[in-house]
C-alpha cells in the first residue's frame, strides 16, 4: 500500500515537473514582447476608458498612439496637459491640445415652451419609456422629454435638471464620454467642441404652423437665417442645418429669427462657476439622500430582525408552555388510571 502511495506521488510530481518545463520553454519561445511606452502613454491618460478617443478604452488608445494609428492629443478628456505628457513619450511635439468636446441639448422647448398634451401622461417617468409609449406630456414629438435620463446616465455629475425640465451642462464636470448622448431617446445631446458658439436649438420636422402651436421657441423653418448664409445653413424638412465648418456668423441675422430658434450659446457659458457650486450642492444633496435612504433601510431591516427574533422567541415559549401542559395532562391521566386500578 505504502509502495502504491509513493509511486503516486513520484508520478504527480514528475508530471508537474514536466509539465512546468514546457511552459517554461513555451514562455520563452512564445513570448510577444510589448512596447514599453503603451504602459507608459497608458498611465499618462486620465483612464476614463469612456470612449471619447474613439477606443474601447485607454489602453487602446495607448496602444493606437504607439502605432502611430491615432494622435498624441487625440484624448478629449485628459486636454491639452495630457496630450503634451504623451507628446513627450513620443518623442514628438504636441500639435496645441484636443479641444474638449462636450453635450450640446439642441432643444429649448421646456415646461415653459412647449404645450401640453390634453391628456396626461401616466406610467414609469423616464424618457425612453414616455417615448415609446405615448410620447411624452408634449405636444412636440422631437422636443425634451424632460425626465433626466440623461441626467441619471451621466457618472460625472455634468448635468443638472432645471425647474424648466430641461437639462443644464456643468462643463467643468464633463468628460466628454457620450453617455449622456446615448441615454437621449430623440438624439437632442450631441456632442460639439466647447469653443463651438452657434447652434440651432431646435431638431423639429414639423410643418411651421405645427411648430408654432406647439412650441414658442421651435425652429419654423422660415429660411431668414439661411439664405444669406452662402450655403453654410440649409433647410431640411422645415429645419434649419447648420454647417459649422462653413459658417460665418458675420453674415447671419440671428436677431430676426423669429423665435430665437438659432443663437449664440455665449450667455449659456456664464455662470459656470456658480453651476460647479450648484453641481456641488446637488451632489451632497443626493449622497446625504442615499445615506438616509440606508439607514432606513438598515433601521427597517432591524427592526424585522428583532420583530423575527421576538416572534421565534415567542413561538418557543409558546410551545415550551404547551409541552409543559401536554406533560401536566400526562401526568394528571396517569394519576388517574393508578387511582382506577386501585
Amino acid at each position: 500500500m505504502e509502495g502504491t502511495l509513493v509511486i503516486a506521488i513520484a508520478t504527480m510530481g514528475g508530471l508537474g515537473l514536466l509539465f512546468a518545463g514546457f511552459l517554461a520553454i513555451a514562455d520563452k519561445k512564445l513570448r510577444v514582447e510589448e512596447n514599453p511606452k503603451i504602459q507608459e502613454v497608458n498611465e499618462a491618460l486620465p483612464g476614463a476608458n469612456c470612449g471619447a478617443c474613439g477606443k474601447a478604452g485607454c489602453y487602446d488608445f495607448a496602444q493606437a498612439v504607439v502605432n502611430g494609428e491615432a494622435k498624441v492629443d487625440g484624448c478629449p478628456v485628459g486636454g491639452e496637459e495630457t496630450a503634451e505628457e504623451v507628446a513627450e513619450i513620443m518623442g514628438v511635439k504636441a500639435e496645441g491640445g484636443a479641444v474638449k468636446q462636450v453635450p450640446r441639448l439642441l432643444c429649448r422647448g421646456g415646461w415653459e415652451e412647449a404645450k401640453p398634451k390634453p391628456v396626461e401622461y401616466e406610467g414609469p417617468l423616464s424618457c425612453s419609456t414616455m417615448h415609446i409609449v405615448s410620447g411624452g406630456n408634449k405636444l412636440c414629438a422631437y422636443g425634451c422629454l424632460g425626465q433626466g435620463d440623461c441626467v441619471e446616465a451621466c457618472p460625472f455629475d455634468a448635468l443638472v435638471m432645471t425647474d424648466n425640465g430641461l437639462p443644464k451642462l456643468i462643463a467643468e464636470f464633463c468628460t466628454s464620454c457620450t453617455v449622456c448622448t446615448d441615454a437621449c431617446p430623440r438624439d437632442l445631446l450631441e456632442m460639439h467642441p466647447i469653443d463651438r458658439d452657434y447652434f440651432v436649438f431646435c431638431k423639429s420636422h414639423d410643418d411651421p404652423k405645427t411648430s408654432r402651436q406647439v412650441c414658442s421657441v421651435a425652429c419654423v423653418g422660415c429660411s431668414i437665417c439661411a439664405r444669406p448664409s452662402e450655403g453654410a445653413i440649409e433647410m431640411d424638412d422645415n429645419l434649419a442645418v447648420i454647417d459649422h465648418a462653413a459658417l460665418n456668423p458675420e453674415l447671419i441675422p440671428f436677431e430676426k429669427c423669429p423665435t430665437a430658434a438659432i443663437k449664440k450659446i455665449e450667455e449659456e457659458r456664464r455662470g459656470y462657476a456658480e453651476n460647479v457650486v450648484e453641481g456641488k450642492r446637488i451632489a451632497a444633496e443626493e449622497a446625504r439622500r442615499k445615506a438616509e435612504e440606508e439607514k432606513k433601510k438598515a433601521e427597517e431591516k432591524a427592526a424585522k430582525e428583532k420583530a423575527k427574533a421576538e416572534a421565534k422567541a415567542k413561538a418557543e415559549a409558546e410551545k415550551k408552555s404547551d409541552e409543559a401542559k401536554d406533560d401536566g395532562a400526562k401526568t394528571d391521566d396517569a394519576k388517574d388510571a393508578e387511582s382506577s386500578k386501585a
